[in-house]
């Protein structure tokens, strides 16, 4: 249970909460990003996502709550409050506070260890290689949800929420709302990224055994999901994994309990695969991610993986609408190829916020630039892998008012 200071300090930050929530702006960007997601919009919308440089801008030692859980929903909070007071880019604040039962698990149940060597800055490590011969990918298995799902434990935090914070919030129990797949990257967090590339060469037929037990068991444990009716409707504030947000016209509109995968977004990416030939790609791995991908309503692609020269298998996944451009894309290439009939998730170099000091003027040359490529396109601006700000948070308040510069003198010439 929540000690009295712990309701305290939540009920304060989930109060505040509820009031960004109430401002009109709220619902100006949720219709933004439905009209954008349903291919209606105008201007790209941004998308900010700081990731690792939350913890310089809500260190854990700066959390007042103790207990676990409660440390959790304090942070979660408080980096709402910080995106409403200094980042300002188009993510709507929600008062809705979301505990899932469960989740599609990416490394766990495979009957094989997953083994990390710790580097000594934040952030570093590497995977330990536990298949050392061939003969290792026999002791993997199919996964089961059993370890991934606890609805009593679900249950437990909501009733503990709900009591701390009343109405501020609208507290959920949700089932399973990300559905995305990564075969390659359960593939080397077993065998290494550098064993991936010689396997390729030199049994390339074992690489695609592998992936296609790897996609059986995906699909095993979307089955799960189904039969346990865990699957639920993401077209909402859910971050999807190719990049935005999933609020979406085009899907049946957001409702609690289960849906079908058809009302489902997904998604799936191989960005092991950037340095592989676009022809060893469609043979290798992308037929399997569009078995995966067949059920879902709609569909994103990509995340760090440069699929400029890769599009034209990528665009016969089925209902696909987001294709991602990371940073050393051709984005003119790709804009001019995927048109206004797909999103063109566009992911900025976040670089830039973390060097010695952050230059506007560069920082705005390159979004104009990079948007005057994309603009044949339909871009949105997703800023991701954000390692590190330099403990400077205003940098991304910074970088979202020269976002904004820059799609003034693109879009409104």
């Amino acid at each position: 249970m929540f000690s009295r200071e712990e309701k305290q300090i939540l009920k304060e930050l989930a109060a505040y909460v509820h009031r960004i929530a109430l401002l009109p702006e709220q619902q100006v960007k949720r219709d933004m990003w439905r009209k954008h997601t349903a291919l209606k919009g105008g201007i790209p919308p941004i998308f900010v996502s700081p990731e690792g440089s939350w913890a310089e801008i809500v260190p854990a030692d700066s959390l007042q709550c103790t207990d676990p859980f409660a440390r959790y929903v304090e942070q979660q909070l408080r980096w709402r409050i910080f995106r409403h007071e200094h980042i300002h880019d188009d993510t709507p604040i929600e008062m809705d506070f979301d505990i899932p039962v469960g989740c599609i698990p990416l490394n766990r149940g495979w009957g094989l260890p997953v083994m990390r060597q710790e580097g000594t800055e934040r952030g570093s490590w590497h995977h330990k290689c536990v298949v050392e011969e061939p003969e290792d990918w026999k002791k993997l298995k199919k996964p089961t949800l059993d370890e991934d799902v606890d609805m009593e434990g679900a249950r437990k935090n909501a009733e503990m929420l709900k009591d701390a914070v009343g109405d501020d919030l609208n507290v959920h129990v949700t089932g399973i709302k990300i559905f995305d797949f990564h075969i390659a990257h359960l593939y080397c967090d077993f065998r290494g990224l550098d064993n991936l590339f010689i396997d390729l060469i030199d049994d390339e037929e074992m690489v695609k055994d592998v992936f296609a037990f790897m996609c059986e068991g995906y699909e095993g444990l979307v089955k799960q999901a189904v039969d346990l009716h865990l699957p639920q409707s993401n077209n909402d504030y859910t971050y999807h994994y190719t990049g935005g947000l999933g609020y979406c016209d085009d899907l049946p509109a957001y409702h609690e309990g289960e849906a079908p995968l058809s009302h489902l977004w997904g998604a799936a990416e191989a960005q092991e695969y950037s340095c592989v030939s676009p022809d060893m790609f469609y043979e290798t791995i992308l037929p399997f991610e569009k078995r995966l991908l067949e059920p879902f309503g709609l569909n994103g692609y990509g995340c760090c993986d440069d699929l400029t020269e890769k599009l034209d298998e990528v665009l016969k996944i089925k209902n696909l609408r987001r294709v991602a451009a990371c940073p050393w894309a051709n984005l003119g290439k790709m804009a001019a190829r995927l048109k206004k009939d797909y999103i063109l998730t566009w992911k900025p170099n976040p670089a830039y916020l973390a060097g010695e000091y952050f230059d506007e003027e560069a920082v705005e040359k390159y979004m104009v630039e990079s948007l005057t490529a994309a603009k044949c396109g339909y871009p949105e601006i997703i800023l991701r892998d954000t390692h590190s700000c330099r403990n400077d948070p205003a940098r991304f308040t910074k970088f979202v008012e020269v976002t904004r510069r820059a799609i003034e003198k693109v879009y409104e010439k």
